[in-house]
């Protein structure tokens, strides 16, 4: 399912010189093959905005190869931005109302950058929840990331996520609860996945409102869930479309802001993540800074070759399984317009009866 190069975003450039698929907007025209559209409500803060860009795009256009798929960019606009980032915005992003006018198959909200504990008080909260109210109505099924599901199931269920004692970061392994999910058919029933945050929802929190979980951890807890229904929300804890460096690149600023003095402690490692070539990269660099703080030294950069052949990445195969199931679905149960939110005879309240 190649992505269809339908502006002129940088982003498909980036991705077609990385070799993903990317069709130009004449070659697509020419195909008799239906096409998708997919909203990305991308509410992140400004420098991993582009990059969160990315690694939804990737995780979407690497999956079936039939479909085309027209992705289609928005962001909350009470959410402060630079003057650069604002013109990026301005220049290859929608406004809510135009996606309300086309229509989408499909939805996925990224997370965000809160600033307290309680979500319902943040500037996103408001333009979030009209996007959520709208969905309901118009969206075949909206797929949530991390902070965002959080948010949704807040404000649909009212269950309240609890913070935690320390960060919960880093790679950690999880199981399949429910192998018979159309979601997670014929995926690894054991599988890596990076979390990063510093709350959580509990499997036994959202079991009691009715949602069902379809993978969870000894270590992190509850990965991936869906709504009552079997397929309208779907929620991951976890962070399936990192990439190889995400957790590296949040290590880094971790570090940055132990020399500023917003922490007091010097980060610990995100846990099962950097193997022993690395671990005794860092302690060095760790060992050298602490010694004398006020001699900051450069951190060792992420592109350095062999820090890049050090890190490893287990989760990609079966973050691509699960969203090649999730479009699957989405194909075979929304209209042809994306207006309509299924096709005829499909139960809006349980969409799956007969996958």
């Amino acid at each position: 399912m190649p992505l269809v190069a339908f502006t002129k975003l940088p982003t498909f450039e980036r991705l077609h010189s990385e070799h993903h698929d990317v069709l130009n907007i004449d070659k697509a025209q020419q195909q008799d093959i239906r096409e998708l559209h997919i909203g990305l409500l991308n509410m992140m803060p400004d420098a991993s905005l582009k990059a969160t860009e990315r690694q939804f795009m990737r995780l979407v256009g690497d999956c079936n190869q039939i479909v085309q798929f027209y992705v289609h960019l928005f962001t909350i606009p009470d959410i402060e931005r630079s003057s650069s980032t604002q013109e990026w915005i301005d220049e290859y992003y929608e406004d809510f109302e135009s996606i309300k006018t086309h229509g989408l198959d499909a939805l996925i909200i990224s997370g965000a950058n809160p600033i307290s504990n309680e979500l319902s008080e943040e500037v996103f909260w408001p333009g979030l929840t009209e996007v959520i109210d709208w969905a309901k109505e118009n969206v075949t099924s909206v797929l949530c990331a991390c902070l965002a599901t959080h948010a949704v199931v807040q404000y649909l269920y009212d269950i309240k996520r609890t913070p935690l004692s320390e960060k919960k970061w880093g790679v950690f392994e999880h199981r399949l609860t429910n192998k018979q999910h159309p979601l997670v058919r014929h995926m690894n029933t054991r599988f890596d996945v990076p979390h990063s945050r510093y709350n959580q929802l509990a499997s036994e929190q959202i079991k009691e409102k009715g949602l069902i979980p379809l993978a969870l951890s000894e270590q992190a807890d509850l990965h991936l869930a869906v709504s009552p229904d079997g397929f309208r929300f779907v929620f991951f804890q976890g962070h399936p479309e990192y990439d190889d460096l995400s957790l590296f690149k949040e290590y880094q600023r971790e570090v940055n802001r132990w020399f500023e003095d917003e922490r007091q402690d010097y980060p610990p490692y995100p846990e099962n993540y950097f193997n022993r070539v690395l671990q005794e990269l860092l302690l060095d660099f760790k060992q050298k800074v602490t010694h004398a703080k006020s001699n900051k030294q450069e951190f060792p950069h992420w592109e350095n070759e062999l820090i890049y052949r050090q890190l490893d990445n287990t989760w990609r195969d079966t973050a691509l399984s699960i969203y090649n199931n999730w479009l699957g679905l989405v194909y075979r149960l929304t209209d042809k317009n994306p207006k309509k939110l299924f096709m005829q005879g499909i139960d809006p309240e349980n969409p799956l009866d007969g996958i």
